[in-house]
C-alpha cells in the first residue's frame, strides 16, 4: 500500500491506494502555501490516525503537485513521515505514457497522472473531466496517448468571478436549481454556473468526438466538484474521485525502488556499489 496525494490549488487529497488500485481513508485538506512540512505531517498523521492507518503500512509514497510553493514542503513532510524518499511525478519518472502534444514538459502532473490511470483502468479513447478549481478535459486516444485537452475556469472560480464584479448579484452556494430556467436571480445564477459548466463540458465533448473520428469509449469525471456537475451532463459518465490517486499508486509500481535505485524528488538515480 502506497500513501498517495494529489495537491491542487485549493485542496490536498490524500489516500490510501493498494497494488489493486483500490483507495480507502481518503481525506482532503486545505491547500495552505505558508504551512511548514511539520504542520503537515501532523495534520496528515491525525487523519491516517482517525482512520486506524499505521504509517508502517506503507510501501511508500507518491506525489503530483501543481502548486510548486508547496511541493517541496510536502515532499519533506512525506520524508518525516515515511521514513522514505517519495516519489514525486515529474521529469524522469516512468509513467509509460506516450505525450503527444507539443512540449510534453510543459504537462501538469496531475493530468499527466489521471491520463495513467484513464489508459490503464478504462476502454480507450477516453475523455478525462477533472472539476477543481479549474476545469480541464483531456483525451488519451485509443492507442493510449495523451494528446491534449482543454482548460476553462472552474465552476468557483466563474461563481466568485460573478459575484466579484457584479454589483447586485450575491454570493451563493453552488448548487442546482430545480429548473434551468431561473425564477429569481439565486436560482439563474445558479442555473448557470451548474447547467452552463455540465454544456460546456458536453460541448467540448462533442468536438474532441469530431475530431478523434470516434465515440469515447470512456467518460471519466473526477475532481472535487464532479459529483455537483457530471449527473447534469448529458453524455454518459463514470464518477471516479479517486482517479489521481489510482494514478499515483500505478506510477508508482512502475518505479518500484530496488535495492541499487533510489528516488530524489522526481528524478530516478542508479546507486552505484
Amino acid at each position: 500500500m502506497i500513501l498517495a496525494i494529489d495537491c491542487g490549488n485549493t485542496h490536498i487529497t490524500l489516500g490510501c491506494v493498494d497494488q489493486s488500485n483500490i483507495a480507502s481513508a481518503v481525506f482532503r485538506i486545505p491547500t495552505d502555501r505558508e504551512e511548514t512540512e511539520f504542520g503537515y505531517a501532523v495534520k496528515i498523521k491525525q487523519a491516517l490516525e482517525l482512520a486506524e492507518v499505521e504509517l508502517s503500512d506503507f510501501e511508500g509514497a507518491a506525489l503530483s503537485s501543481v502548486v510548486p510553493p508547496v511541493t517541496d514542503t510536502l515532499v519533506r513532510a512525506l520524508r518525516l513521515l515515511t521514513k522514505k524518499e517519495p516519489l514525486l511525478v515529474g521529469a524522469g519518472i516512468k509513467t509509460g505514457l506516450h505525450i503527444c502534444t507539443n512540449d510534453p514538459g510543459a504537462v501538469a502532473s496531475d493530468l499527466v497522472t489521471s491520463a495513467v490511470a484513464a489508459k490503464e483502468l478504462y476502454a480507450l479513447p477516453a475523455i478525462i473531466v477533472d472539476m477543481g478549481t479549474a476545469t480541464t478535459l483531456t483525451v488519451v486516444d485509443e492507442k493510449g496517448r495523451f494528446i491534449g485537452g482543454a482548460i476553462l475556469p472552474g465552476v468557483k472560480i466563474s461563481l466568485d468571478a460573478l459575484s466579484q464584479n457584479t454589483a447586485l448579484l450575491p454570493h451563493i452556494d453552488i448548487r442546482p436549481p430545480l429548473s434551468p430556467i431561473g425564477a429569481c436571480t439565486m436560482d439563474c445564477m445558479k442555473s448557470g454556473i451548474v447547467f452552463g459548466t455540465a454544456g460546456s463540458v458536453d460541448g467540448l465533448i462533442d468536438r474532441f468526438e469530431k475530431a478523434l473520428g470516434a465515440k469515447a469509449a470512456s467518460v471519466i469525471a473526477t475532481g472535487g466538484l464532479c459529483t455537483l456537475i457530471a449527473p447534469h451532463c448529458q453524455h454518459e459518465m463514470t464518477v471516479d474521485e479517486t482517479l489521481i490517486l489510482k494514478g499515483l499508486s500505478l506510477i508508482w509500481y512502475k518505479n518500484k525502488a530496488t535495492e541499487d535505485t533510489q528516488y530524489k524528488g522526481g528524478r530516478h538515480e542508479r546507486r552505484h556499489s
